[in-house]
């Protein structure tokens, strides 16, 4: 299977035009008791009632993190109808002034972090002494962590010497086998516990490290520092071609131009576990605790890609437009903008390294929960959530107020502060006898662009269907 979309996927590290979910669940419905899948989020809770997912559709989870987003990135073209026929631009487009430019980043690290959540089928029933859940589940996740400097480099903000520092990239893919108990040990504590096979199809990792760009005599960029990408997917190699140096004197070098995937198979395999603790102080009062994905999967291959020389020369980067009509189109463009960012990660076969262990990134959370003495309908939760994953670890606070009007139909809303952002989330969960069907977000959709992508990085949908008894 030939892919030829790699320099698409780095086009997208700096135009952050991809989207993803946070897979560990719907953190709005924490405190919902009859949301179905709070095990997710804490292996000890359980449920009044047995139910099974309706097979792809039970429980799915889409939403993506940053701090940055395309509307940074895109931009209203100054110059059109102006000598101009692009509605559009990047921030590099040289008439844009560099504090308009660069007013939407972060000085510090531009990060967006996600999952895709899907589960494949999921059931729970009370049995063995507690409330037990089987799951088969689809997590897709993918982090970025660019500097500022980075797009103050990319801007040419007239600086000779630019201190770029680190840049990671990652996207993994994986599918859980998921075995739940969680029982019941005097009127206050309850435990409830997780083991997970893990299901390795794929895991890609960039890291450019110490990277430095000074001006040359030519008016090119001499950039150093250290590229690394591993990529452990089955069947997977780069693809390479040949270049001739800037002075042809010197002849040819090697360097990655594409990939290649022969096939599909499992790349990997892992195990992790879920540990969760629900206590009950009083008839008010209750606190929960859990750790979830504490483990790894081993992968069985590494093909390693990096950089061909610590010093190399580099023309910079060049604006794109981008096209809000007839014409050559932004998604077009982006293979042009990802072949400025192949050259500037200046990378050549390394061949495959044997296999690599990897972690799969660990979330905290806990909880507390107070039930309003004089409605015992509404309860008012605090929840804090903490998901370690090296440089794409982010932690929240989320304050929700939760109603349950009725027996079958109860929900809430809340509001958050996490490393990004602060967001607005909701959660409606519906459930009469013999179904389920609930729908959220831990963060409101905003404006969308017209290619259906949200104009920040923060947004959110949850939603499922169970058949209940």
């Amino acid at each position: 299977m030939k892919l030829t979309n790699i320099r698409c996927a780095a086009a997208a590290m700096m135009l952050a035009v991809a989207g993803g979910a946070a897979a560990q669940g719907l953190n709005s419905a924490y405190f919902t008791d009859e949301y179905k899948f709070r095990h997710d989020m804490n292996p000890a809770f359980g449920n009044e009632q047995n139910y099974v997912s309706v097979p792809a559709l039970g429980n799915i989870n889409i939403g993506l993190h940053g701090n940055f987003g395309y509307k940074d990135i895109v931009l209203d073209n100054p110059m059109y109808l102006h000598g101009s026929d692009k509605r559009m631009t990047t921030f590099m487009n040289p008439y844009i002034s560099a504090g308009t430019a660069l007013d939407g980043f972060s000085k510090g690290n531009n990060r967006i972090v996600g999952d895709v959540g899907v589960t494949i089928l999921s059931g729970g029933f009370k049995a063995f002494g507690g409330y037990n859940t089987v799951e088969i589940n689809s997590k897709t996740s993918f982090g970025m962590s660019l500097p500022y400097e980075l797009f103050e480099f990319a801007k040419n903000t007239g600086n000779k010497t630019y201190d770029i520092g680190d840049v990671n990239a990652h996207a993994m893919s994986y599918v859980e086998l998921a075995f739940g108990h969680s029982r019941q040990i005097n009127e206050k504590l309850r435990v409830g516990a997780k083991l997970k096979f893990l299901f390795g199809l794929g895991r890609a990792d960039l890291k450019l490290e110490n990277m430095k760009a000074d001006l040359a005599q030519n008016d090119k960029w001499t950039v150093s520092g250290k590229a690394t990408a591993d990529v452990s997917i089955k069947g997977f190699k780069y693809e390479s071609e040949m270049d001739e140096y800037n002075n042809p004197d010197n002849g040819e070098y090697e360097k990655v131009s594409d990939i290649d995937v022969d096939g599909f198979g499992l790349g990997g395999f892992g195990m992790a576990v879920d540990l969760g603790a629900v206590y009950q102080i009083d008839e008010d009062w209750r606190v929960s605790a859990s750790v979830l994905d504490l483990g790894f999967i081993s992968w069985s291959e590494n093909a390693q890609a990096v950089n061909r020389s610590d010093r190399f020369e580099f023309d910079g980067f060049h604006d794109i437009s981008v096209n809000d009509g007839a014409g050559v189109s932004f998604d077009d463009q982006a293979d042009n903008y990802g072949d400025q960012i192949t050259d500037f990660i200046n990378l050549r076969d390394n061949g495959d390294k044997g296999g690599r262990t990897t972690g799969i990134g660990a979330t905290l959370n806990f909880g507390a929960e107070y039930n309003l003495p004089v409605y015992r309908k509404i309860t008012f939760g605090l929840l804090s959530s903490t998901r370690i994953k090296g440089a794409y670890t982010w932690t929240e606070g989320r304050l929700s107020a939760n109603w349950k009007p009725l027996k079958w139909l109860d929900g809430g809303v809340n509001f958050a502060v996490n490393s990004f952002t602060a967001s607005m989330g909701w959660v409606l969960n519906i459930h009469p006898k013999g179904y389920n069907f609930f729908i959220g977000m831990d963060h409101l959709l905003g404006s969308m662009s017209k290619e259906g992508i949200p104009l920040s990085s923060n947004a959110s949908l949850n939603l499922g269907m169970s058949i209940t008894w």
